[in-house]
């Protein structure tokens, strides 16, 4: 297979997508002037800010590095939207848990991972992330799933049958292996509850082939298309509902479960710790506010 290639198309594939959702959603803040918003919310539409970063790695030498993009607006109370494509060495101990890194430690990873933080509590929050790794081996991995603080059946069943849609276009078994997965993956064992209503998640989409990168890249570029397409769509139908004290309690609690989910289980997390990556950048998944009452 032609890496080099797959690597820079890939990594160039996260950076359009990253490119399409600041536009979809600085349009959405664009459109706020009649929702309702928190004291304190700017008095103008939110726009992305956007920092570069760059990884050493522990080898001493260069190793990557991304850009943070961060929206704190009126509709989205904190969004963050996060590229990186970094390389190097992973550590002895953490190589061994990486699939085909136990023989070679060193890596190459490319992605985007996203979260967003409403401040209407009728608007759910989302996660979405997609990324290309490789070692000896290679894979696609990354999902979507919807994390309301008040569940409206209306907004998972939109959700839902978009990503159904996605999934039975690319592979007959898809829907019911990364819908369960996902529900499984965001599960709090702690709290015996899941994190949100669900939606996708993959891991370890291998690339044994050309051919089957191709079908894993054009899956993995339909995540993101049918993100684009559903998300923005649920914050529009919600963002202009009136919601009270009650309804913020709820949101600031719920998103203490947010919080150590991300803290204590994620992947993401873990990964972009054990490999030097930018902490503000993986930590932008925390939310703006939350309470533990």
């Amino acid at each position: 297979m032609d890496m080099d290639s797959h690597k820079a198309r890939a990594s160039a594939w996260f950076r359009t997508l990253r490119d399409r959702i600041f536009a979809s959603f600085e349009a959405i803040e664009a459109d706020s002037a009649e929702v309702p918003v928190l004291p304190g919310a700017p008095d103008s539409p939110g726009r992305f800010e956007t920092r570069d970063w760059i990884r050493s790695d522990p080898s001493g030498q260069p190793g990557g590095g991304g850009t943070m993009g961060i929206m704190k607006g009126r509709v989205f109370e904190k969004v963050g939207v996060n590229i990186s494509t970094v390389h190097g060495t992973f550590p002895e101990d953490f190589a061994r848990t990486i699939p085909g890194a136990a023989e070679d430690p060193r890596f190459f990873a490319t992605g985007i991972s996203l979260v967003a933080h409403m401040a209407n509590p009728n608007v759910p929050a989302v996660h979405m992330n997609t990324r290309f790794l490789v070692t000896t081996r290679c894979w696609f991995g990354g999902g979507a799933d919807l994390n309301p603080a008040l569940p409206r059946a209306e907004d998972t069943a939109d959700f839902h049958a978009a990503f159904k849609a996605t999934c039975d276009a690319h592979g007959a078994d898809h829907w019911d292996r990364f819908s369960k997965w996902c529900e499984t993956y965001f599960f709090i064992p702690h709290r015996n509850r899941a994190r949100g209503v669900g939606g996708i998640f993959y891991d370890y989409l291998e690339c044994p082939d050309d051919a089957v990168f191709e079908a894993n890249f054009a899956f993995t570029r339909a995540v993101g298309e049918t993100f684009v397409e559903v998300f923005p769509r649920i914050v529009r139908r919600r963002m202009a509902e009136p919601w009270d004290e009650a309804a913020r309690l709820a949101l600031l609690r719920y998103r203490g479960l947010y919080a150590e989910f991300n803290l204590v289980y994620d992947r993401g997390t873990v990964f972009g710790l054990r490999t030097g990556g930018n902490t503000d950048a993986i930590l932008m998944s925390l939310p703006p506010e939350a309470r533990w009452d």
